[in-house]
């Protein structure tokens, strides 16, 4: 995995970093870790596969950081139950040393302002067409920590 990426530190703790470039629409790797089926279930890394599944990512793919423009998304087959693989995919081209993001898309009664510093981002840490069920938006503070294009992450 080293060939793929590094963990590195950024202004709001750790991330995963490209080790070497990625064009567009590569399949970059296979993220491992537990699928846990319970709709309760939370933890400080798990990212929603929706329904009552959850996946807890060992390392270093605990490390995907937020952004409202991401560079990365996950993908999966729907037709598993719970998924059999995710994958982490390159939306956009990607250069060697940038950090790999996703778009958590969290739902509206879990959003937390966010400070990804992305050109276009939404203040929140939420699903874009959530966004509207916000009480009030945040404002914009761009602080430089991305700058990538955007699409959520979705099943394939």
């Amino acid at each position: 995995m080293d060939d793929l990426f590094r963990v590195g530190d950024t202004p709001y703790g750790k991330g995963l970093f490209a080790a070497r470039r990625f064009s567009k629409g590569r399949l970059i790797a296979e993220v491992t870790g537990e699928v846990i089926d319970d709709e309760d279930y939370s933890s400080s890394y798990c990212i929603d596969l929706g329904g009552t599944f959850s996946l807890e990512p060992g390392e270093p793919y605990r490390y995907l950081n937020h952004s409202c423009e991401p560079n990365c998304c996950l993908v999966y087959s729907e037709e598993d139950e719970p998924p059999a693989q995710i994958w982490l995919e390159s939306i956009l081209p990607i250069a060697a040393g940038e950090q790999l993001t996703i778009d958590y898309a969290w739902p509206a009664n879990a959003a937390i302002p966010c400070g990804c510093g992305a050109r276009l981002c939404r203040g929140w840490i939420v699903d874009p067409d959530e966004l509207n069920l916000l009480d009030s938006p945040q404002p914009k503070q761009s602080k430089g920590f991305t700058d990538s294009g955007s699409s959520p992450a979705v099943p394939i």
